[in-house]
């Protein structure tokens, strides 16, 4: 079993400080396409490829994707979803047509596979993020095998990945974002 490559985040986090409250990465596979996007507004909008929109528009960050794969999981982001912060909370709208799929450590239980991935169908939404869970889950070393990092949401696009997904990984879905939620340091 190949274990998934994972984005160093240390780094590139930042704190509330810096001005904004989370920094968005976009994935193809294993692979960030872009650079990291901050976001300082309570809410922003994160989609493909619609005009006179504002936010974070994913089709501008890169070359054409690499593969088919990609290609037809971009064109289902359509309207994508919000981002909001609201009071220590962290809640995604999806507005696309397709499902998304959420991945959070203060979403969920644990158990011997993992954390579990949540499916949001089109016009629902989900808290993501709970900043007192958070604390509560910080500093436990049974939360996994290997590291588990409270302040980061993986969401993928129209696939999803774990235990009940063919991918295991979120690395072999087409298309996904990575949440890096500031630290109140």
């Amino acid at each position: 079993m190949s274990l998934p490559v994972v984005a160093d985040t240390t780094l590139s986090r930042g704190s509330i400080r810096d001005g904004h409250w989370c920094k968005l990465a976009y994935w193809e596979h294993r692979t960030r396409v872009g650079r990291l996007y901050s976001v300082s507004e309570p809410s922003v909008h994160i989609f493909y490829d619609l005009p006179k929109a504002s936010g974070f528009c994913l089709g501008f960050l890169g070359p054409e994707p690499r593969n088919e794969r990609v290609r037809r999981t971009q064109k289902k982001i359509g309207q994508g979803l919000v981002l909001s912060q609201e009071q220590g909370e962290v809640w995604v709208y999806n507005r696309s047509e397709h499902p998304i799929f959420v991945n959070s450590p203060t979403m969920t239980t644990f158990c011997a596979r993992g954390q579990a991935v949540h499916k949001v169908l089109p016009g629902y939404s989900i808290k993501v993020f709970d900043s007192e869970k958070a604390a509560d889950l910080s500093g436990r070393s049974d939360l996994r095998d290997g590291p588990c990092d409270t302040h980061s949401v993986r969401i993928s696009f129209a696939k999803g990945w774990g235990a009940c997904y063919s991918r295991q990984f979120i690395t072999s879905c087409p298309c996904w974002l990575e949440i890096l939620l500031s630290t109140s340091k």
